[in-house]
């Protein structure tokens, strides 16, 4: 086994180990991480106009922002819960457009979109820590 291929085997256990210990809010975090590392290889993809490459990672994104957005509950999330949903869905239009017309600018755009929700999200992590955290402690009588 080469030293580029047990790497790659180690980071893939790190991931796994990462997310089983994950509670749902890590999670998240972890696929819009996931998302983001994928569009910034596209655009590494898309300059060196490896084409089938540039399709893999913008695929994964798409894949990682649909399940995003099948995550979402409409009916505690309220008007929030629309908004990301109908972000979600422009980040995928625009995503099939960089994949079709090779556009650096337009994955860009979507980096850019998904970082400010990250921020946001990363930005209610001891809230949310705490709420898992107090869930998982036994109901007391």
């Amino acid at each position: 086994m080469n030293m580029s291929k047990g790497a790659q085997q180690y980071a893939k256990v790190d991931r796994n180990t990462a997310v089983e210990n994950a509670n749902p809010h890590q999670l998240i975090q972890m696929l819009y991480q996931g998302a983001l590392d994928s569009l910034q290889q596209s655009l590494g993809y898309i300059d060196r106009r490896d084409f089938e490459a540039k399709g893999k990672s913008i695929g994964r994104a798409i894949t990682i922002i649909g399940g995003l957005q099948g995550f979402l509950d409409h009916e505690k999330g309220g008007a929030v819960s629309a908004n990301l949903d109908s972000l979600y869905e422009y980040m995928t239009v625009k995503l099939f457009e960089a994949t079709r017309e090779n556009s650096a600018e337009k994955v860009r755009e979507v980096i850019g979109l998904l970082r400010q929700i990250k921020t946001g999200w990363d930005g209610i992590s001891e809230e949310a820590s705490r709420i898992f955290s107090e869930s998982a402690q036994p109901a007391t009588r």
